[in-house]
Formats: structure tokens, sequence, C-alpha cells
């Protein structure tokens, strides 16, 4: 079958502001599949949209693509695939995660009944540093379960998608839970894959209250504190800086998970956490990234 590929450069928060776009757009051509994604691991916020088609793109389809951003798109540059199943091809690099209980998958994957399942469309699906550190983020999760970790109030910090707070939510199903990020689009992706997942909303124990603020500066998650468990998958930059803050949001015995930093940045956020009284639980690496559970000292 002919395939080609329709793909433009911008920021995170442009990218999704037009698959947010693409997923409101009811008359958007259905056969035309769309894609946003990082560029790479160490520029998180530099993303493509892709744009898969069957057939050469027409002006029409320019048009349609170009109307999914509010503000002036990127350029579009085409490119002619090899002759291969081009739907199969918009899907590479989304497979499935496996990780401790949980299996994550885009709508066009089959769910595993032996495993608590969830659904990411793959226009928002973990970018190619982040697919590693979450899947160990949700292992991580899984063991603390497994190892007995009592959590009657859990926040994730930087959300993005909403999974990370999903799987908390499953394995605490009581909990108070808290998701937050500092881009305002991810409001829209987390309700749409909570509805996609059964998730509920609100702002009761066992519902999930999404509020956008850069770390922990909202009155929302300063009320709720202390935490029994902070979730944060961002950076080693933030998580530096966020220390002082994270440790003190934690009840005493409570703990804090760390990812999105390199095993090459894991000594300068460790330093920064044990100044806090947080020491560390387990550590886990996948490719070049570490995940970190920490726990913050009982006090005697």
């Amino acid at each position: 079958m002919s395939a080609w590929k329709l793909s433009g450069e911008a920021s995170k928060a442009v990218i999704h502001a037009a698959l947010l776009a693409h997923g409101e757009a009811w008359d958007f051509p259905e056969e035309i599949v769309v894609s946003g994604r990082e560029i790479a691991e160490d520029k998180p916020d530099d993303w493509i949209l892709e744009v898969w088609l069957d057939h050469k793109p027409t002006a029409a389809d320019k048009k349609a693509v170009k109307a999914l951003f509010a503000t002036s798109p990127p350029k579009l540059s085409a490119e002619k695939l090899p002759d291969q199943d081009w739907v199969t091809l918009s899907q590479q690099g989304v497979e499935p995660i496996r990780a401790g209980r949980f299996h994550v998958r885009t709508p066009e994957h089959d769910p595993d009944p032996s495993m608590v399942d969830f659904v990411i469309p793959a226009s928002q699906a973990f970018g190619t540093g982040q697919h590693e550190t979450t899947a160990a983020c949700l292992a991580m999760l899984d063991l603390m379960k497994r190892e007995g970790v009592t959590v009657r109030n859990h926040a994730d910090i930087g959300t993005g998608t909403g999974l990370l707070a999903f799987a908390a939510m499953h394995l605490w199903p009581h909990a108070l839970a808290t998701a937050s990020d500092i881009d305002a689009v991810c409001t829209g992706v987390v309700e749409d894959n909570a509805a996609l997942n059964g998730v509920a909303s609100g702002n009761k124990a066992g519902r999930l209250t999404m509020i956008i603020a850069p770390g922990m500066d909202h009155e929302l998650l300063q009320a709720r504190a202390p935490y029994d468990l902070l979730i944060a998958n961002i950076l080693a930059g933030p998580l530096v800086e966020l220390a002082p803050e994270f440790a003190s949001s934690i009840t005493s015995g409570g703990s804090l998970l760390l990812a999105g930093l390199l095993q090459t940045q894991e000594a300068e956020v460790r330093r920064a956490y044990r100044a806090q009284g947080m020491r560390l639980a387990r550590r886990v690496t996948n490719g070049d990234w570490s995940i970190l559970w920490l726990r913050k000292s009982r006090i005697r």
C-alpha cells in the first residue's frame, strides 16, 4: 500500500494543543492518522507532529492539518514511505508496556485480561525517554504496593497523560488523588484519558483532581499536604530545585518516586534529597535513566 507522511516540528505545548484540536475535530478525515512525540530524550519540549496517509497529501489534506493549529502552523514536509502497512507504521514505537501488574497500550492493541489494562492514545504516548521511565515507574509503584506501603493521599506532579496517577489510584483506590502539570493543555489530555479508562474525576477520595501548577505552587496541593506518596517523573533540574518543597510535603515515613533523571544525574539528585532527610529505599535503571524510590525519615 502506498504510504505518505506529513511532519512538522514545534514546541510540546503547540503540538499538544494541535492533538487536542484533532480529537475535537469531528469533520477531520477518519482515514488519516495523527500522532505526536518528542524528538529527542534530552529535548523534551521539542516535539514533532506526524500525519500518516495512504495517498499523496493533497492541498486539502495539508489545509486540514494546518487548521489544527491556533497560531501559525509549523512548516510541513511530505515524505513517501516504503510500500507497507501505513497504519502499522504509524504505531511504531508505541508497543504495549508490561510493567508489574500493568499493561499500557494504544487503542489499536488488544487488552491483556490477566493484567490491569490502561489505554493511552498514540498521539499522547510516552516519547522516547518517557517510555522507559514510565514503565519503570509503573513497576516501582507495583513494588511499593507488594511491600505493604499504605497510601491515603497521593499526588502526581508533572502528570502528562495522567497514567501514573491512574496506576496509583488502582493500587490505593480509597486514597485522595491529585494530578498536576505545568502545561495547561494537559487538563484536556488527562480528562480524556480518565474517561477512556473509567477513572472517576472529582474532589473526593477515590476520584482524581487535576490542576495546573508549577511544582507545588498551588493552594490545593498545599492544602492537601502532607502526602503519603508523591510521584514526579519530570527532569533532573526541577527535581533538585523542588527537593525542599517535595520533602516538606511528605508525611513522616512517606514515599517519593522520582524519575526523568539520567544515570549521570542521579548523584546530584540523591544529594539534594538526602539533605532534606530522604533516604533511598530502592533504585532501578532502564536504559540511560534512573528511577528512585525515596522515603522520608520517621520522626522519633
